[in-house]
């Protein structure tokens, strides 16, 4: 597994201070660097680029806060009201596009396709 999310830096933004968590935070980030390999078209040989890091410890932040009510669009209790994104890397596509232009991933790139006549005669 790609080393792109440190549990400690997770564990600090979430404000956890103890351990008991620990097992549940790393399937957070198992799941969430696999999607965004997934993602950014990365093979398992492809290293995961570190300065796209700061988009899996976000998505791991919003998925973790969203325990309990993961299949819901909206949340409302008391006056406080939450919508949550239908997808968690929303908020990132344009960084996730961009990246994919500039290292050559974007779907444009990859789908080039060869076309021909069947009716064209040889030598024309």
């Amino acid at each position: 597994m790609d080393n792109v999310i440190d549990l400690a830096e997770l564990k600090t933004m979430l404000g956890l201070a103890d351990d008991t968590r620990d097992t549940l935070l790393n399937l957070i980030i198992k799941t969430t660097v696999q999607a965004l390999r997934f993602k950014l078209a990365l093979t398992s040989s492809e290293t995961f680029p570190s300065d796209l890091s700061y988009i899996a410890l976000e998505v791991c932040v919003k998925r973790f806060n969203r325990l309990k009510n993961e299949g819901m669009t909206s949340y409302a209790q008391e006056g406080e009201s939450i919508t949550f994104n239908s997808n968690d890397f929303d908020d990132f596509q344009a960084d996730i596009d961009a990246w994919k232009e500039r290292n050559g991933k974007n779907s444009q790139t990859l789908s080039r396709g060869c076309f021909f006549d069947p009716y064209k005669k040889r030598g024309e």
